[in-house]
């Protein structure tokens, strides 16, 4: 184990943690403030990478796809949110997971009719290679600028949140609703903008992994697990929550899969650690929001006071 193989793992941790920061976003205000669990949360980062895999391939432009996707994706959000999900906000919880995950199927078979099972979208030419950040260390240009978009947009939303007169209402909507109704706040209105933007966040996610990863039908719904975990262990309604407890889910799932097969060979065969290292990382995330949830039950920054 090498100092450059630890700078490698932490950058590949940053990255997946900052892709985790965008799906979680709008994911935990959603939650905090209309107390919602909306299971499609994942569906729309498919949806954003569909949509971004067809505009690619439409304007035979990376990027022109990838920012037109955003605005699509969070108009298409929006929809979803007045036509059908603004129904369910007087609902239990278990109505909600039982109707978003219904539309979970829905937006898979619709995606799978307009776009197929899958999607093609590859990274830009002038990405493609590597970049030495140092001697010794050559890291892919694509995954910093990944890095470098993640730290931007989380840099934006910290000041829209804490620094706009939108952000206090957010602020107030997550941490006393009923207030921020007695107070003339329209909270539906507001629901409305803060799904657009989460929506907008998953296409973005969507549209910047699709190279590194599959777009494929279904793709959200593994990636909305880990998504719920960062939203408890950061705290629900808490942009500052859902940014550490993305960091730190990415860190530890990153490192855990590199690290742990390495430790494990120093006693264990060589094939048995390479399979058990894997699996161990994939509980360690739930290790880790088992341990924060005793010492903080509200989560690392809950937004309720």
């Amino acid at each position: 184990m090498t100092a450059v193989l630890l700078v490698e793992q932490a950058l590949n941790g940053l990255q997946f943690g900052l892709m985790l920061f965008l799906l979680a976003a709008g994911l935990t205000l959603v939650f905090g403030i209309m107390d919602m669990i909306n299971l499609a949360h994942g569906s729309l980062y498919m949806l954003g990478a569909f949509i971004a895999a067809a505009l690619v391939q439409a304007t035979g432009s990376f990027w022109a796809g990838v920012l037109l996707a955003i605005p699509a994706t969070a108009i298409a959000g929006m929809l979803l949110e007045v036509l059908l999900l603004r129904k369910l906000y007087g609902r239990d919880h278990l109505s909600q997971v039982l109707a978003t995950f219904a539309l979970i199927l829905i937006l898979n078979e619709l995606v799978r009719i307009a776009w197929g099972p899958d999607a093609p979208l590859a990274m830009p030419a002038s990405l493609s290679g590597p970049v030495e950040l140092f001697p010794g260390l050559s890291y892919p240009a694509y995954r910093l600028v990944i890095i470098a978009v993640g730290l931007a947009v989380a840099a934006f939303l910290f000041l829209l949140v804490n620094k706009t007169r939108i952000g206090m209402l957010v602020r107030a909507g997550a941490s006393d609703r009923e207030m921020a109704l007695a107070m003339g706040v329209n909270i539906r209105a507001l629901f409305t903008a803060v799904f657009g933007v989460g929506a907008a966040l998953c296409a973005l996610a969507g549209g910047l992994l699709a190279p590194l990863l599959a777009v494929q039908v279904g793709m959200g719904e593994n990636i909305l697990i880990v998504a719920f975990v960062v939203i408890v262990i950061g705290g629900i309604g808490s942009i500052r929550g859902a940014l550490v407890g993305s960091l730190l889910v990415g860190v530890v799932d990153t490192a855990g899969r590199t690290l742990l097969p390495l430790a494990l060979g120093a006693f264990l065969p060589a094939q048995v650690a390479s399979a058990a290292g894997p699996a161990l990382a994939s509980v360690a995330i739930y290790l880790l929001m088992a341990l924060v949830l005793y010492f903080r039950p509200q989560g690392l920054f809950p937004a309720h006071g």
